[in-house]
């Protein structure tokens, strides 16, 4: 693990991360795919052992098994939930990070982890929103245009107090995200920084170009 800050003694950093997805969108569990012959997932892991004090690997049931790690659930939060079971209960701040996200630094790591270390309930990376977005009806009409300077596009890793993100949990809700859960229990989460290489794996061509820039081709 890094150098611990000062902010960060008497911390105990955990990491989930989240590889249980079927990757209907990628036509395959993309989490498995290869990077410059390592696994996506395994780049993930790379980062956050560095960054945290232990890390949790939510996996499909027959990889879990096969590697150690966390089955996970049928949803995202349901995942989530699996690997909060796994980490011990004295951890202080609770990271979750999806496997998808091959190039998440150190460096984002730390952002997240030192705001909540400063006294956030949770932190997460973000992008400003460089496209005008429209919100529509059901018939594809417009029915309104947010002010894009309001806006910013999350990424993982998502830093929390444990116990937010324990309290967030709790009778089993859903979301596409963490921070939202805790926001919805009044949680004050704060936005550092994202980074664009920090992309999330979707699609072959999302692949085609993480394996680009593995090879400086980028």
């Amino acid at each position: 693990m890094n150098t611990v800050s000062k902010q960060r003694v008497g911390e105990k950093i955990w990491t989930i991360i989240v590889a249980a997805g079927s990757g209907t969108r990628f036509g395959s569990p993309k989490q498995f795919a290869l990077i410059n012959e390592r696994r996506i997932v395994d780049w993930a892991v790379e980062t956050a052992k560095i960054s945290s004090d232990g890390v949790v690997v939510v996996l499909p049931a027959e990889q879990a098994q096969r590697e150690g790690g966390v089955a996970g659930g049928s949803t995202r939060s349901a995942s989530v939930r699996c690997g909060l079971a796994a980490v011990p209960r004295d951890a202080t701040i609770i990271c979750v990070h999806d496997a998808a996200r091959p190039f998440a630094s150190e460096f984002l790591f730390d952002e997240v982890i030192d705001a909540v270390c400063n006294g956030a309930d949770g932190a997460v990376p973000g992008l400003p929103v460089v496209d005008t977005i429209k919100f529509v009806d059901a018939s594809n009409v417009v029915t309104s245009t947010p002010d894009r300077s309001q806006l910013v596009a999350v990424q993982t890793p998502q830093a929390f107090r444990a116990m937010a993100l324990r309290s967030a949990h709790e009778n089993n809700p859903e979301s596409t995200d963490d921070s939202t859960l805790v926001e919805s229990h009044g949680g004050r989460v704060v936005v550092v920084i994202g980074d664009p290489l920090n992309r999330k794996i979707t699609t072959p061509e999302d692949l085609n170009w993480a394996r680009a820039i593995s090879r400086g081709e980028v």
